[in-house]
């Protein structure tokens, strides 16, 4: 089964940056096949999807809380996904998750079979 690492997790000030990552213990060729996601859950609150990316990187969906400001990426001869994040605001406090999609596309959590243990973002005011 595949194990997901997330890092780049920490604590910013509200408007700025951060860049997670998402490395897949997994062949090039398995990563490449399926879709990758990243999820967020604060305290009290149900997981929600942020950004889901396809198995070729060409197409993308995002929250409507965050289009604009994150952008996900990946690069699968490094088994990688990225999740850009600008402009952060301290309602994006939240440990966000990684996740493998069940197949080429997803866009919900049912679509991902595979999670990480999760990288905790915190943004002050």
């Amino acid at each position: 089964q595949v194990q997901l690492f997330e890092s780049g997790g920490g604590l910013v000030q509200a408007g700025g940056s951060l860049r997670l990552a998402c490395a897949a213990s997994t062949s090039r060729v398995s990563f490449s096949r399926f879709a990758m996601g990243w999820f967020r859950q604060a305290p009290g609150k149900e997981r929600e999807l942020v950004g889901a990316i396809n198995w070729s990187g060409d197409s993308t969906h995002y929250a409507d809380s965050v289009k604009g400001r994150f952008t996900i990426s990946r690069d699968n001869a490094k088994r990688t996904v990225y999740l850009q994040m600008n402009s952060l605001q301290p309602e994006d406090t939240a440990r966000y998750y990684c996740a493998m999609g069940n197949t080429g596309w997803g866009a919900g959590s049912s679509d991902f079979g595979s999670w990480g243990p999760g990288t905790q973002v915190t943004v002050s005011s």
